[in-house]
């Protein structure tokens, strides 16, 4: 299973880049780090804000820690470029600590991908900013957005 391959497959075009992108967002969404890191491969590399990660174990950790820290985490990505086996994205999440603060945080990826579909390298860059609970945007149950909730560029984002 953790050799599989992540359909679509490189080389991307619109559609299938699109269609990578949302299924990234739905698997962070339901905050499960063990089926997330499965997306990439088992030496993938990752730069996240100020962190460096090296394969599966060090990314299950990392997104455990995160989601322990950052809670009911709602995210949602959308396509910025692609290309054969690459994609960009930008991003926005909301999320809140253990004393109710709430924040939005803002950020870009750069992604890599091999031939199976997993993703190779994750670049990402990522600023929080502090926001009141009436600023909230991203109302969902927890898990996947919904099909009809707007994305990024609708919100104004």
């Amino acid at each position: 299973m953790a050799d599989a391959t992540r359909p679509p497959l490189p080389p991307f075009d619109y559609d299938s880049a699109v269609d990578k992108v949302r299924r990234a967002e739905d698997a962070w969404n339901n905050r499960d780090p063990e089926r997330v890191a499965l997306a990439y491969s088992a030496d993938s590399r990752w730069r996240n804000r100020t962190e460096f990660l090296n394969g599966r174990a060090e990314i299950v950790a990392f997104l455990q820690r995160k989601w322990q820290r950052e809670l009911e985490y709602r995210l949602i990505k959308e396509l910025w470029a692609f290309g054969d086996s690459h994609i960009a994205v930008r991003f926005a999440y909301e999320w809140r600590n253990d004393v109710g603060n709430w924040f939005r945080a803002y950020g870009n990826e750069n992604w890599s991908f091999n031939e199976a579909g997993l993703m190779t390298i994750r670049h990402a860059s990522i600023n929080d900013l502090p926001i009141q609970n009436d600023q909230r945007l991203f109302h969902w149950p927890s898990g996947p957005r919904p099909k009809d909730h707007p994305g990024l560029s609708q919100l104004g984002l």
